[in-house]
């Protein structure tokens, strides 16, 4: 009961803080919705509740990042990036070197627009799906230390982010050099997938966008990369890691095809992944104090 009261009272807080200072929307409702419903609903519910807090503690801390946006800390790249993938990955034409999201701008057939909002869709789920996997496999262990890893993955990615506040390559093409501190969030070169289905669903993740300046690195590139790294080092099935491979890769192509991310973008989101499960595996889980934390997170969702 005094679990359940804690619950309650900081799913409250919560709200009424989102609803004061950062904003609300549907999403929150529904994520403190389901948080409560699996908490109170069965014991193994509650166990798995407790496991997916990591996701929720990255949703969070993304959403408060508008408290204190990036380009406040640094200024904003939008040039220096654009030029800098032009001369790394420049494509020539006849119109002259343009860069490699202009090429598929160009360049583009429905069934790769299909192919690429498919692959863009499972960045959120994947590593959800993972985590039950590896919850009902009873490998609750990995579980544990992959949600961890994760939720450090994003906090090196958002570090990134205020280091180096970055536009993506759609704002150059559409707005040119100037920032905008104004400019709403874009579905680029997603909307061909929103049309193609007929049904607006990059559109409405996108509208909620809180800050566009936050391209470097691409968190989009690291997210089914860690899962992947964790499908392997936990010894899951061939066909599985298959899968989760080949999303990753999926993604990392459908960030540069549909003008989301430079290249440049994705590298250093991969490096970000690697970065994170270092620290996370190789120092922290290292740390008697920290790795206790673990196992005893382990021992109450077991």
């Amino acid at each position: 009961m005094k679990k359940g009261w804690i619950v309650i009272l900081a799913s409250i807080f919560f709200l009424l803080f989102q609803w004061l200072v950062v904003g609300l929307i549907p999403a929150h409702w529904i994520m403190v919705v389901l948080f409560n419903l699996l908490f109170f609903a069965h014991p193994i519910t509650r166990k798995l509740a407790v496991l997916m807090i990591p996701f929720i503690l990255f949703e969070i801390s993304y959403d408060w990042m508008r408290l204190y946006p990036n380009y406040k800390v640094n200024p904003i790249d939008i040039q220096g990036i654009f030029e800098f993938e032009k001369s790394l990955f420049g494509i020539t034409t006849a119109e002259g070197i343009i860069i490699p999201c202009e090429y598929f701008n160009q360049h583009h057939s429905p069934f790769a627009d299909f192919l690429a909002g498919i692959f863009y869709l499972f960045w959120v789920p994947g590593p959800i799906v993972l985590t039950l996997w590896l919850f009902f496999k009873g490998k609750r262990n990995y579980a544990v230390r992959f949600t961890w890893a994760f939720l450090l993955v994003n906090l090196v990615g958002f570090m990134g982010y205020y280091l180096h506040p970055t536009a993506p390559p759609w704002y150059a093409l559409d707005y040119g050099f100037e920032p905008n501190l104004t400019t709403p969030g874009n579905v680029a070169g997603l909307a061909r997938f929103d049309e193609l289905i007929g049904i607006p669903i990059f559109h409405s993740i996108y509208v909620n966008n809180s800050n566009i300046f936050a391209a470097v690195p691409s968190l989009h590139a690291a997210y089914m990369l860690v899962t992947t790294i964790y499908a392997v080092i936990s010894r899951q099935p061939r066909w599985l890691i298959g899968i989760s491979a080949t999303i990753t890769i999926g993604i990392w192509w459908t960030a540069v095809y549909s003008c989301h991310h430079y290249i440049i973008d994705v590298l250093l989101g991969i490096l970000t992944a690697f970065i994170g499960v270092l620290l996370f595996e190789g120092f922290l889980m290292r740390l008697p104090l920290f790795k206790r934390f673990i196992n005893n997170y382990t021992h109450y969702i077991s």
